[in-house]
């Protein structure tokens, strides 16, 4: 009997186009054993019809599945299951069982539970998203960043798609973040000061691993970036939140005993907030006296489009105590999970050793991409394009803000992609963020950044990062109308 055309059902959610759900579905069919060998598929003309959709989509995902050897051509009798195709596994019939671990005793440590930041895998859904961090699809290049995967797929780099780098990188990503992304912040570095990490928060996490022990202090922002409270919770070193002001961490706040200080001076996250040259220098002297190390966390220096960014740390650092945190994935997006840490040969060779007895190294051919997609012009481009964007809804945002009288408690003077906004005494801002949520309006709690939330029931985030210029008035009026009704 020939496969009915009725068993196949389009997806509306599917991520992807037509014709790989096509081939997904038949597939999918073939390996669940419902479609067997040599059982007629549906002509692309019925199929095509049953779907509402073109016969050559039809033709063209048939055709892919010919090339895999999912299915065969027979002449003018149309397509089949291949005999070769991919067989289901066959096992005997499962019995129930049960868990007998007391997996309260088992587990002998605990990473979940942990305090983070909510954001909904649907945040694309609300109407009036507020959410940081996301990427805009309108502000993307997705043409060049094709092209440069599918040239990072070609014969000639062949050996950077499929070679084990073991503890190494892309030396083509490693000479351009070496001669281009690094001199824009004023530091000079050597490959072997550079390792490539999934990420800004797997960098912390290395940087945590190698320089703290349970005997050892750390000192950090409060507020500060939840997960890296959790990083440094897991190291089980001790911990001191030094309360920031306007500008940044003071450093006469700091206590006498911290080994690694944790710090976000040109973007404080989350308020936005940077720090002066002059306070820099302080700290670097104040680390220099005291025989600390500083990891800063540069993660959103390319969003500075009010003014010029002001010199990284660890451009000031004449003694190399700081090490340097940088990211791609906030300025081309997140899920590319790629970035990268800065310091001394001694400290990154052993960042470098413990990378590789947990994840080796980043895949070779995102490396090899974002190589091409950066030194081709592109990166550079889009950064261009995005602080247009961001400059034009930030003077949207803030005049709504002030418009319906919210108030503002820091904001970037060079740029940044966010706002952080204190409630009126008394409103709480995970009842604001819940009921806002109801009107389709998604913003962020400040409590988890907080080292003690009582002291932080207030504050919320406003990003303008993903949210269009000409919604924002209006989604700022709905947080306005909650305000008011729980004050």
């Amino acid at each position: 009997m020939p496969i009915s055309e009725e068993t196949f059902f389009l997806d509306q959610k599917f991520e992807g186009t037509l014709q790989s759900q096509i081939q997904q579905m038949v597939a999918e069919g073939i390996l669940s054993g419902r479609f067997r060998p040599g059982e007629k598929l549906p002509s692309s003309r019925r199929l095509a019809k049953h779907l509402g959709i073109s016969r050559i989509t039809i033709t063209l995902a048939y055709t892919e599945l010919v090339a895999d050897d999912y299915i065969i051509s027979r002449g003018r009798s149309g397509y089949f299951v291949s005999e070769n195709a991919p067989q289901p596994p066959r096992f005997d019939t499962l019995r129930p069982r049960e868990d007998a671990v007391d997996w309260q005793r088992a587990i002998g440590q605990r990473f979940s539970g942990a305090t983070n930041l909510e954001k909904p895998r649907n945040w694309k859904d609300f109407t009036y998203n507020f959410i940081y961090g996301q990427a805009d699809q309108s502000l993307f290049d997705h043409q060049n960043w094709r092209h440069c995967a599918l040239r990072a797929l070609g014969q000639r780099d062949f050996d950077a798609l499929t070679s084990d780098y073991y503890e190494h990188d892309d030396p083509k990503l490693i000479e351009f973040i070496a001669r281009h992304t690094l001199p824009r912040r004023g530091i000079l570095a050597r490959p072997e000061e550079i390792l490539v990490t999934m990420g800004a928060q797997n960098a912390l996490w290395l940087a945590a691993q190698v320089l703290l022990t349970q005997r050892r202090t750390a000192a950090t922002e409060d507020p500060c970036y939840p997960g890296l409270r959790e990083i440094l919770h897991h190291t089980r070193c001790h911990v001191h939140s030094v309360p920031v002001d306007q500008n940044g961490l003071p450093p006469s706040a700091l206590p006498t005993d911290v080994d690694v200080l944790f710090l976000t001076p040109s973007h404080h996250c989350p308020t936005s907030s940077t720090m002066p040259v002059s306070r820099r220098q302080e700290l670097l002297a104040r680390a220099e006296r005291d025989e600390f190390l500083i990891v800063e966390d540069d993660y959103e220096f390319e969003m500075s489009f009010l003014e010029p960014p002001s010199p990284s740390l660890k451009s000031l650092d004449q003694s190399g105590r700081v090490i340097y945190v940088g990211s791609f994935s906030k300025s081309l997006f997140p899920g590319l999970r790629l970035g990268y840490l800065v310091g001394s040969a001694p400290f990154i060779r052993e960042a470098r050793a413990l990378r590789s007895a947990v994840l080796r190294h980043p895949p070779g051919h995102i490396q090899r991409t974002a190589a091409y997609f950066l030194s081709h012009g592109h990166y550079d481009a889009l950064i261009r394009r995005m602080g247009q964007a961001y400059h034009q809804r930030r003077n949207v945002m803030d005049q709504a803000i002030r418009e319906h009288g919210l108030h503002i408690a820091g904001k970037g003077v060079f740029g940044g992609s966010s706002f952080w906004m204190k409630a009126p005494p008394g409103v709480n801002a995970a009842l604001l963020t819940a009921l806002l949520r109801k009107r389709g309006v998604l913003i962020e709690n400040g409590q988890p950044f907080f080292s003690k939330n009582e002291t932080s029931s207030g504050f919320y985030r406003l990003a303008y990062s993903s949210i269009p210029a000409e919604k924002i008035p209006e989604g700022i009026a709905h947080i306005a109308d909650v305000m008011k009704s729980l004050q």
